[in-house]
């Protein structure tokens, strides 16, 4: 653990030491039947708005710890998708299975981000007045009533896994350091980190590199690799070598379905993707 972190006192006390990526688990799938292997699954989704139609038949399935990539050119659907999986579009037509049980289109958006679906915009949203180890904090998965939120210290456990989500985004040394004060990369992995407080199984992460240095893209390559496997990543993305570095399977979305869909050096060889994205 970061010396900055376990030598420095916090509101009076000192982050536990010890703490590592183990804290925060693997895959936490209770409530989520993943028995059969997927975690995520979209059949025959049609969305039409004015006649557009931004998804067309779209059949999608991801399976549980998997980090799959989605790519594609302006208008191919991809944003829709993600508000169809957090429940902010409805579909006109399809059906959306959150494990083998969890039918997506009959809850609200508030039900299904406590079920276990994480979204990240692509411009970072932080508390910038607060401290980093407050945000994690604020974004902790507990009681959020007036009462308890007033009246409530944190335990060993909520210590350790601070301490460990803070060591993965690698904000050690950063804790007690305003947000506001971040730099653009530094915030999105705060709120990647705010996410991970919330025990998401699914993450949606929306251009997450888009503004980054190089430095900042490449660590941000290794967080998303260390997290594959314990989580399950969908990663919208227009930086081809940002997605290159991650990237395990690529689907490829047109004009609403899917055009292409596989590991990365077939994709990029496809004729048909290099004809309506990559070659442009």
């Amino acid at each position: 653990m970061n010396a900055a972190v376990t030598a420095e006192a916090v509101e009076g006390q000192n982050l536990p030491g010890g703490a590592d990526a183990a804290a925060y688990g693997h895959v936490r799938t209770a409530g989520v039947d993943t028995s059969h292997g997927p975690i995520l699954y979209l059949d025959d989704i049609s969305v039409s708005f004015d006649g557009f139609k931004a998804l067309n038949k779209l059949t999608l399935t991801i399976e549980a710890g998997e980090l799959r990539v989605i790519i594609g050119p302006n208008g191919a659907g991809k944003t829709t998708m993600m508000d169809v999986i957090t429940g902010k579009t409805r579909p006109d037509a399809g059906t959306a299975f959150f494990g083998q049980t969890i039918d997506l289109l009959r809850m609200s958006e508030p039900q299904i981000a406590h079920a276990g679906i994480g979204r990240k915009f692509q411009k970072p949203t932080v508390f910038e007045n607060h401290t980093v180890f407050e945000n994690l904090e604020l974004a902790m998965k507990t009681d959020k009533r007036v009462k308890s939120t007033l009246w409530s210290k944190l335990d060993s456990a909520a210590w350790d896994r601070i301490a460990a989500t803070l060591e993965l985004i690698r904000l050690s040394n950063q804790f007690d350091r305003l947000a506001g004060l971040l730099s653009h990369g530094q915030k999105q992995w705060l709120e990647i980190g705010m996410l991970l407080m919330q025990e998401p199984k699914l993450l949606l992460l929306d251009e997450p590199v888009a503004g980054m240095t190089d430095a900042e893209t490449e660590r941000t390559a290794e967080l998303f690799n260390t997290l594959a496997g314990k989580h399950s990543l969908i990663v919208v993305e227009h930086d081809m070598d940002f997605v290159s570095r991650i990237a395990r399977t690529v689907t490829v979305l047109h004009e609403g379905s899917v055009l292409a869909e596989g590991p990365m050096d077939v994709v990029q060889n496809d004729a048909r993707v290099i004809e309506v994205y990559l070659g442009r």
